[in-house]
């Protein structure tokens, strides 16, 4: 490949980066002054699992990319199917055979759907349950997602694997195998998807309830319910839950959590959303096995 290649893979990298807020990418965003226009490079780097200086030296069109770390780049950057063959092409990679769907990205009137409920917790879920946005209600309630790796946002992984979250749910085998049958009901929709073979076979490696739960092949797509939570903060929370799907083929979804006015969960959900300290945030010290 031509030397000269390099530069053109760093400027469009750049001017992609210029085209995304911190919002859309997950990320936290912060009061104070931003230098440039979109995402940091600092930012990209966190959300595609490389470093700085390698990310760097990519815009600077000193390295060239491999197919892998361009592939973590088109995620992080939101790349839709015609940038991700433009860049495989810049950098005189072989693009991966295009899958019947793309890269999943938030719908606009979803997102703004989440910025308009301030003390509703809530989620925007894809196919495979992963999750693809939330609000500050949602951090409040669950954890912080910006600070989990894209790969661990997933509504069943974080059930399963999570500690935080699996102590939240007051009736954990209930709501786990509920989210089981969910996600069989999506094997069934799409059983060649990647992605969801890799879940499914790494949380029966590790999770014996996951193993049994899944060959029973109980299957739902029951869009209401009641959920019991005990959150540290605030303690006992009974939650309606219900999802609306959205009305587009991508299959997103979104969850609201709420409660009937003047009862006990409201007055705790009311305080929770309106604390005033940080988002509740699991204790990171206790690492999971892997």
């Amino acid at each position: 490949m031509n030397a000269d290649t390099h530069p053109h893979v760093g400027a469009f990298l750049k001017a992609r980066r210029g085209q995304l807020s911190p919002r859309e990418c997950g990320l936290p965003e912060t009061d104070s002054a931003r230098r440039v226009t979109g995402l940091r490079r600092e930012e990209v780097a966190r959300l595609a699992a490389i470093s700085v200086d390698y990310y760097t030296r990519l815009e600077q069109g000193r390295v060239r990319a491999s197919a892998p770390v361009l592939a973590t780049l088109a995620q992080a950057l939101r790349l839709d199917e015609d940038q991700q063959r433009y860049l495989y092409r810049l950098a005189g990679r072989t693009a991966p055979h295009p899958r019947r769907r793309g890269t999943p990205r938030v719908r606009p009137a979803m997102q703004r759907l989440l910025d308009r409920l301030p003390r509703t917790p809530a989620l925007v879920l894809g196919r495979r349950l992963d999750v693809l946005a939330w609000n500050t209600a949602a951090t409040r309630l669950y954890t912080d997602f910006a600070a989990l790796p894209p790969s661990d946002r997933n509504y069943i992984h974080l059930l399963f694997t999570h500690p935080d979250i699996k102590r939240l749910h007051t009736n954990w085998r209930h709501d786990a195998r509920e989210a089981v049958a969910a996600l069989r009901m999506e094997a069934a929709t799409n059983p060649d998807d990647p992605h969801l073979a890799h879940l499914v076979g790494s949380l029966s490696v590790t999770d014996k309830d996951f193993r049994t739960w899944w060959a029973q092949h109980h299957v739902t797509t029951t869009a209401h319910g009641t959920k019991h939570y005990h959150h540290p903060l605030v303690g006992h929370l009974t939650l309606d839950c219900d999802t609306w799907n959205s009305p587009d083929d991508s299959g997103q979804r979104l969850m609201l959590l709420t409660a009937p006015p003047q009862t006990p969960s409201h007055d705790a959900l009311h305080i929770l959303t309106t604390w005033t300290d940080e988002p509740f945030a699991p204790d990171r010290t206790k690492e999971l096995p892997r």
